[in-house]
């Protein structure tokens, strides 16, 4: 059984920094099985429940602790930094904004 452990990013409806999302760690099950076509609804189907399962942990050394522990393995993905671009409320109302 394999996993990936991870830092979740924060998500699009969330603004600033402190995101209690980004503190975390995730270990998530990746696919043991592959997708299909379910007949009766038409959807995307699995067999198994491991690719659903997704646990959280407060830092990296409990996740792979964790995954020592019950012999997965797992991959660490590290977390990117987001680059922040520095501007002013100003920069929006500039007239050469559009000819860069």
């Amino acid at each position: 059984m394999t996993a990936r452990i991870y830092q979740p990013r924060k998500t699009a409806m969330s603004s600033g920094r402190a995101s209690a999302r980004g503190k975390s760690w995730v270990l998530a099950f990746a696919a043991n099985t592959p997708h299909y076509k379910n007949a009766l609804t038409g959807w995307n189907s699995q067999d198994g429940t491991n690719a659903q399962v997704r646990l959280q942990f407060t830092s990296l050394e409990e996740a792979q602790a964790y995954a020592k522990a019950h012999g997965i393995e797992a991959r660490v993905v590290p977390a990117r930094e987001h680059a922040r671009v520095a501007k002013s409320y100003a920069d929006n109302f500039r007239h050469t904004r559009f000819a860069e």
